[in-house]
C-alpha cells in the first residue's frame, strides 16, 4: 500500500470525551519499607501529561493538525495543569467545570522506567449533557472530523445527539467505545474497539473468519460505516460493508508501554481522514503510529517527523534511490532530527576507487549524503557520443549500494543548480582541482549561509581514462 504524509495542517478535528490528568512520580528505590514488604520510592520528579480524550487531542496537535477539545473537569489544580499543557500544545480546550467534583487523575509511581503502582482519583461526572451538546454544536462548523473518546467516566451521556449533529453536517464520526452497550454508537462512521472490547459485545472469536463474520453482523446492527478492531501483537483488522477485510500486522519493533496506544490510533485516523486520506491508508498510518508509541514510556504523543520517518521506512526511502518529492520529505525529517545534509553531484558513469574514496570523504562532512547524478541525456551533452556507458537507473543503483551514500536522485539539466535551490544542503562538496568560487551552485549555497568544500580526487582514477583504456584494447 502506497503511503504518503497527509496535509495535517488542513485537517481540523474536534475531540469530545473523558479528559483526565496522567500524573507521574519518578524516583529511585534502593530499599524495602520496614513497615511492609514494599519498595520505598524517593520522589525526585513530578510530571503531568494530558490523558484520555485530552491525550487524543494532544496527539492530533502533535501531528500538526488543528485540534479542539470539549470535556468535563473539576475546578481544581489538576484542571489547571491540564488546561496549561493543552494550551502550550496548541489545543483549543473547552471544559465544563464542575466545582464539587475532582478532575480525574491517574497517578503512577515510577522507578527505573518501571511502573510500581497506579492510584486513580475519580468519580463519574454529573455532566450537563445539554450544555455539552451546545458546546459541541458551536464548534462543528469549523471541523472535518468528530472524535468521541469514551472512557466511561460520564462526560459522554448523549452519544446519539452528538453523532446525529455531526452527520447532519456531513462530518464523519469516529468513536473509541467503552462498556457493553455499543448501541449508543449507532450511526458512527467508524468505531475502534480493541479485541477484548469487541469480544465482550459479540462473544469470543476462535479465528479471523469468525471475527470478520461477527464484525459484519455488528456493523449491520449498528449501521456503522466501518469497524476497526485493534488486536495488540496481531495488528488490526479493518472491516467495511461490501469490502474484503483488511488485516494489518503489528508494526512495533519493541513494546515498552501500551498506555495510550488506542488514543494514538484514533487520533491518527481522525487527522488522516480529515486531511482527505482514504480509510485503508488512514488505518495503515494509524498502525505505523501505534508501533511508534508503544515504544515510549507512559502516555505519549508522536510527532509529525516521527510519523514521516516511519512512512519513509515503510516505502523504502530511508535510504536509496528517491524521487525529488521523496528526497525533500526525507530531508525534512533528517533536519527535524538535527542532521547535517551534504550534497554532491556528478555523472558517476563507471564507478571506480576514486569515486568511492571521494564519497566517503564527502559523507564525513555531515550526517546525510545526497548524491545527484546527471541523467543520460545530460551526460551525453557533457561527455559526447557514446556516453554514458551505464544508464541512469544502473548508475543510481550502484551508488545507492555504497555505505557512504544515503540518497541518490537524478536531474536532467546540465547543472544541479535547480536541485540545490530545492534541497538547500548544509554543505556542498565537489571533487577536483577547483577553487570554491568555481564550483557550480556555490553562490546559491553560500547565499543562504551554507558551506562549500572542494575535496581532492584519488590520482590515476578517472572514468574517461578507464573508457579510453578499454577502447584501446
Amino acid at each position: 500500500m502506497k503511503l504518503s504524509m497527509p496535509r495535517f495542517d488542513q485537517a481540523p478535528v474536534l475531540v469530545v470525551g473523558d479528559v483526565m490528568l496522567d500524573r507521574y512520580w519518578h524516583g529511585g528505590t534502593s530499599r524495602i519499607s520496614p513497615e511492609a514488604p514494599v519498595p520505598v520510592v524517593r520522589v525526585e520528579q513530578i510530571e503531568d501529561r494530558p490523558g484520555g480524550a485530552a491525550n487524543v487531542a494532544l496527539n492530533i496537535a502533535a501531528l500538526g493538525a488543528p485540534a479542539s477539545l470539549v470535556g468535563v473537569t473539576g475546578e481544581d489544580e489538576a484542571a489547571e495543569s491540564l488546561a496549561a499543557s493543552l494550551r502550550a500544545a496548541g489545543v483549543k480546550a473547552q471544559f465544563q467545570r464542575i466545582s464539587h467534583q475532582p478532575t480525574i487523575v491517574k497517578l503512577r509511581v515510577m522507578s527505573r522506567h518501571q511502573q510500581l503502582l497506579r492510584i486513580d482519583f475519580e468519580e463519574p461526572f454529573a455532566t450537563d449533557p445539554v450544555q455539552l451538546g451546545s458546546d459541541v454544536e458551536a464548534l462543528l462548523a469549523g471541523v472535518k472530523v468528530l472524535v468521541l473518546s469514551d472512557y466511561g467516566k460520564g462526560a459522554l451521556q448523549n452519544h446519539q445527539v452528538l453523532i446525529n449533529a455531526a452527520r447532519q453536517r456531513g462530518i464523519p464520526v469516529l468513536a473509541d467505545p467503552k462498556g457493553k452497550d455499543f448501541s449508543r454508537y449507532k450511526g458512527a462512521s467508524l468505531i475502534t474497539p480493541n479485541l477484548s472490547e469487541f469480544e465482550a459485545i459479540v462473544g469470543r472469536c476462535a479465528d479471523e473468519a469468525e471475527l470478520v463474520a461477527k464484525g459484519a453482523q455488528l456493523m449491520a446492527e449498528l449501521e456503522l460505516g466501518a469497524l476497526l478492531v485493534t488486536r495488540g501483537e496481531h495488528g488490526m483488522t479493518l472491516l467495511r460493508p461490501g469490502h474484503p477485510a483488511l488485516h494489518l500486522p503489528a508494526r512495533a519493533r519493541e513494546v515498552f508501554d501500551v498506555t495510550g496506544a488506542g488514543d494514538t490510533v484514533i487520533s491518527t485516523l481522525a487527522a488522516a481522514i480529515a486531511a482527505g486520506e482514504e480509510l485503508p491508508q488512514a488505518v495503515a498510518l494509524a498502525n505505523l503510529a501505534a508501533g511508534i508509541v508503544v515504544g515510549k514510556l507512559g502516555t505519549a504523543a508522536i510527532s509529525a517527523p516521527e510519523l514521516r520517518r516511519a512512512i519513509s521506512r515503510e516505502q523504502g526511502s530511508e535510504r536509496g534511490v528517491l524521487t525529488l518529492e521523496q528526497l525533500l520529505l526525507a530531508i525534512d525529517d533528517a533536519r527535524a532530527h538535527h542532521e547535517k545534509i551534504v550534497f554532491t553531484n556528478g555523472c558517476f558513469d563507471i564507478l571506480h576507487a576514486g569515486h568511492v574514496t571521494y564519497l566517503e570523504q564527502a559523507r564525513a562532512q555531515g550526517d546525510r549524503l545526497v548524491v545527484a547524478i546527471n541523467d543520460d541525456a545530460s551526460v551525453a551533452a557533457l561527455k559526447g557520443p557514446g556516453r554514458p556507458i551505464n544508464s541512469v537507473d544502473r548508475r543510481m543503483a550502484v551508488l545507492a549500494g555504497l555505505g557512504a551514500v544515503d540518497w541518490v536522485v537524478s536531474f536532467a539539466e546540465g547543472t544541479p543548480e535547480n536541485l540545490l535551490r530545492h534541497v538547500k544542503p548544509d554543505v556542498l562538496v565537489k571533487g577536483g582541482d577547483y577553487s570554491v568560487d568555481q564550483v557550480v551552485g556555490a553562490d546559491i549555497v553560500k547565499g543562504y549561509g551554507g558551506t562549500v568544500k572542494v575535496l581532492g580526487l584519488v590520482e590515476n582514477s578517472s572514468t574517461t581514462a578507464i573508457v579510453e583504456k578499454i577502447r584501446s584494447r
